[in-house]
């Protein structure tokens, strides 16, 4: 199961990711569904930990792990810097990352993790159901 879970976790992260660009920015790029999967899957993995770092702090961690996962995409993906370009941001690393966004991904962080804890349980709740109709009466 958590495979499965995982993969429409992915889906929902990367399908969210692309939906607040495309909101914002009026475009985005297919890199930044599989950006947005995985950082949507790490940052709520943050909730799995056996020491669960309070709310505030997964937030600033995940905003962390997005600002990595930007600069790695940006490295690999964003040469050119036609899928974003942050060169004319104060404190601009490269063009990839900036201390501005990486500060808007605190809010944003903390409503990904509220989403993947929510459906994480619903998912939970509806692979057991459905293992309890499959097993024989």
């Amino acid at each position: 199961m958590d495979l499965k879970k995982d993969i429409i976790l992915f889906v929902i992260g990367g399908g969210s990711y692309v939906g607040v660009e495309l909101l914002f920015r009026g475009y985005s790029h297919s890199t930044m569904f599989f950006l947005g999967g995985l950082c949507f899957l790490l940052i709520g993995y943050l909730g799995r930990l056996k020491h669960r770092p309070s709310l505030p702090v997964q937030a600033m961690l995940g905003s962390g792990i997005a600002t990595a996962g930007e600069l790695i995409f940006g490295l690999i993906f964003n040469q050119d810097y036609t899928i974003w370009d942050y060169r004319d941001q104060a404190g601009n690393f490269l063009g990839q990352i900036c201390p501005t966004f990486s500060l808007l991904w605190i809010p944003l962080c903390f409503l990904a993790i509220l989403v993947f804890d929510w459906c994480d349980k619903k998912l939970t709740h509806v692979y057991q159901a459905v293992q309890r109709r499959r097993q024989p009466s």
